[in-house]
């Protein structure tokens, strides 16, 4: 039982997603304020969290900021606000995926099920095969384990930040455009996606950076993409 909390203060809109999400046998609690939002997780766990960026008492971001620290839930952030900047803050906040406002609701129903698919696959792997882990450099990345370190700092990343690093890591050398890495993780056509994918990078970049003491463990090839040396 796959439990999403749908948190906007269109009441109208959290009604479609929830009506939607409920078609797909989802369960559904809607909460319409970041104040309301905290206190229904603070109360009860959820596998999932759909998140408005505008919104009173408390906002989207501060809450998706509030939920890093202390879980790896998987967040989905949508806005009206349709600027580039409102995209990268929501991604570099913690948000896994972003869609802006109006999206076709089986959009975000594909983005809901690719979202909790990975969550999945993280959770229920048992680790049986030593090539789970990979070591690179100072860098250790434990895919199933959902485990990082870097120079024995143990990194939190979320889910999409670790398939990017784990994808880089299991092939040292080779480059990747942001379009194949896009495919790759989100296991998606990509389209027009670049900055998505740059701004996970740029996050991940940051982590690895500071535990690495000046390493810079993900290479950039202009014009090209990205990839880890060994």
């Amino acid at each position: 039982m796959v439990k999403i909390l749908v948190v906007d203060d269109d009441k109208e809109i959290a009604d479609l997603l929830a009506f939607y999400l409920h078609n797909e046998g989802y369960v559904v609690s809607k909460a319409f304020d970041g104040k309301q939002a905290r206190h229904m997780m603070e109360q009860e766990s959820f596998d999932l969290l759909i998140l408005d960026v505008m919104m009173p008492e408390i906002d989207g971001l501060t809450i998706c900021r509030e939920m890093r620290q202390i879980n790896e839930i998987p967040i989905l952030m949508v806005s009206a606000k349709v600027e580039a900047m409102d995209k990268i803050i929501g991604l570099t906040s913690g948000a896994d995926d972003y869609m802006e406002k109006p999206f076709h609701p089986l959009e975000l129903i594909a983005r809901v099920k690719a979202l909790i698919r990975r969550s999945n696959m993280k959770a229920q792997t048992v680790v049986t095969d030593t090539n789970d882990e990979l070591t690179i450099q100072s860098l250790t990345v434990n895919k199933h384990q959902h485990t990082v370190t870097v120079d024995e700092n143990l990194l939190s990343l979320t889910l999409i930040e670790l398939d990017i690093l784990y994808l880089l890591a299991a092939h040292p050398g080779i480059v990747y455009s942001t379009e194949e890495i896009f495919e790759y993780v989100w296991k998606e056509q990509s389209y027009g996606v670049s900055k998505t994918v740059m701004i996970h990078i740029s996050n991940l970049r940051k982590k690895l950076d500071g535990a690495a003491k000046g390493e810079k463990i993900i290479q950039t090839v202009w014009g090209v993409g990205y990839k880890i040396d060994r």
